[in-house]
């Protein structure tokens, strides 16, 4: 028995043995194990890998995305920018190929900044992610740009013409702009802001120092009478020199009427004299430039004195008015300062065109049109005349060299109030003065001179006389005509347009031909405003609430 269960046991064991041993060896192998874990990893590996790159797409589209918004936004906030703000960040988008994402822009802006805003948003897909239920990333941006200018230079170009003592126009003007120069300088906490005044009529005038710093020729050496007699090259830039000669207005009445009767005229007759209320230059200490200040009490006590009187000469007032913006101004300005004349603080003024920074505004308000400006020639504003005065009567006789009728014969000299001619001067005793032709303008209006001293001798009769006279008053006076005076304007107006200077104008109870070239003239359609009565006021309060937004960033 234990024999056979040896045996037994051993077959059983010859049995189990390659099981055994198999077990043993599967136990032991290890390669099933490895495959399990290698496909294991290499799918988190691929997951991880495809999360990544899903998450670069999405990185990608949203740098791409606020780029695109920074640039296009800073672009458009530009203030020299010359298409709309929309446009530019549309078209940033569209060349990025982005244009679909583009949800929104907001654009904020005024006469003194620019603030641009906007929104876009980009949809990535995500098939990786997809596998635990993310199928796509929003990436959302938004971007804001904003322009804001810190100095302003403000030139008010202002109407003083005889008409605007009608209708209470000259009161309602001074309400308004001294509420302007409230409204705009009370807020100006850190003096970044100058206004300057230039009143105008048939002329501009200024003070004596003003006058000083000019190379001026031609004085009258009448007390406040200041005013240059701009020649037309003046309207072609808006440059003023302070070196070049600058002729100055006579103090002349060549706009007032005479007799014409035949006969003789006394010198002494309302007729002959000179009539002050129509010398172009108006002596004035009132009505006269105000270089650029940010004082409030200065500029609100020259708009309180502003007299209505004189003709118009728009063009006259804005070149004065764009020159005293013009950087050709830098070293008047700065004499002025270390004189004491002007606040320290606008140094810089005016600055160049090309400063970012900087702003330039005219405001220019008229109640009229061009009136054709009228002036003594050149050649008659200094220097002896051909006139005579007798020390003792007063009574004259005016020497003609040429031109002389048969019956002067080799008689140079004609004595008006005794219409003959004679060998010299008519003495009553005394002896005689020869009169300058500032002494004479001064006492008689040029139409007097041309019909009495001219017309009267050199004349036989009534067609010959009208044409002497008509010839003295051409070789005495010089007229410029209100259609050349329009294209003097609007040759401004388009220069500092083109320099980036702001113009808004206000036509206050003006007529049409007024208001046509202050339109023409206006930077943009709503920068033009026309005022009735009180809503002179109303056009300065836009104006000034624009400005008034002004603040440092």
């Amino acid at each position: 028995m234990l024999f056979n269960d040896l045996q037994v046991k051993w077959s059983q064991r010859q049995v189990l043995t390659p099981v055994i041993d198999r077990a043993r060896r599967f136990r032991a192998n290890e390669d099933g194990n490895l495959t399990i874990f290698s496909i294991t990893l290499f799918m988190l590996m691929m997951m991880i890998g495809g999360v990544a790159v899903d998450m670069m797409r999405f990185e990608n589209n949203r740098v791409a995305l606020q780029n695109t918004l920074d640039r296009s936004t800073l672009a458009a906030a530009a203030m020299t920018q010359k298409r709309t703000p929309t446009t530019v960040v549309e078209d940033y988008f569209l060349k990025a190929g982005l244009s679909s994402y583009l949800t929104n822009v907001t654009v904020t802006q005024g006469i003194s900044f620019r603030n641009v805003k906007a929104k876009a948003a980009a949809v990535t897909e995500t098939p990786f992610l997809a596998t635990v239920g993310v199928n796509s990333l929003a990436a959302t941006g938004w971007s804001e740009a904003e322009q804001r200018i810190n100095n302003i230079e403000i030139s008010m170009v202002l109407d003083v013409s005889g008409s605007m003592a009608s209708n209470n126009k000259i009161t309602n003007l001074k309400n308004a702009a001294k509420e302007f120069v409230d409204t705009v300088l009370l807020t100006d906490t850190e003096k970044k802001i100058s206004i300057a005044i230039v009143p105008f009529n048939g002329q501009v005038n200024m003070t004596q120092t003003f006058r000083s710093k000019f190379n001026a020729t031609n004085n009258p050496n009448v007390a406040n009478m200041n005013c240059f007699d701009l020649p037309a090259s003046a309207y072609t830039t808006l440059e003023m020199s302070t070196s070049a000669p600058m002729s100055m207005t006579a103090n002349a009445d060549t706009l007032s009427s005479t007799s014409t009767a035949v006969g003789f005229l006394s010198p002494t007759n309302s007729q002959a004299l000179q009539d002050p209320s129509n010398v172009w230059c108006k002596p004035s200490t009132k009505n006269v430039i105000v270089p650029p200040t940010n004082v409030i009490s200065e500029l609100k006590n020259v708009i309180d004195g502003l007299e209505a009187t004189g003709a118009t000469s728009i063009n006259a007032g804005m070149k004065w008015g764009t020159s005293l913006l013009d950087s050709s101004m830098k070293s008047l300005f700065t004499n002025m300062i270390g004189l004491g004349q002007m606040p320290p603080e606008l140094a810089s003024r005016p600055a160049f065109y090309a400063d970012t920074d900087s702003m330039k505004v005219v405001i220019l308000m008229t109640d009229g049109e061009h009136w054709a400006e009228e002036r003594v020639q050149e050649a008659y504003k200094s220097g002896n005349s051909p006139i005579y005065r007798s020390n003792g009567d007063g009574n004259v006789s005016v020497r003609h060299t040429t031109g002389r009728p048969a019956t002067a014969g080799a008689n140079e000299y004609y004595v008006p109030h005794q219409n003959k001619w004679l060998a010299a001067p008519w003495n009553s005793g005394g002896g005689v003065t020869q009169q300058t032709w500032p002494q004479v303008w001064a006492r008689h209006r040029t139409s007097f001179v041309a019909w009495q001293y001219y017309a009267m001798p050199l004349g036989t009769t009534n067609s010959t006389r009208s044409t002497q006279y008509n010839n003295a008053m051409a070789m005495f006076r010089l007229q410029t005509p209100t259609s050349t005076m329009n294209s003097q304007l609007q040759s401004l107006c388009t220069q500092a347009r083109a320099k980036g200077v702001v113009i808004y104008t206000i036509a206050f109870e003006a007529p049409t031909a007024g208001q046509t070239e202050l339109q023409a003239c206006a930077s943009a359609p709503s920068y033009y405003f026309d005022a009735d009565g009180l809503q002179i006021s109303t056009a300065f309060r836009a104006i000034a609430s624009n400005i008034s937004q002004l603040r440092l960033k």
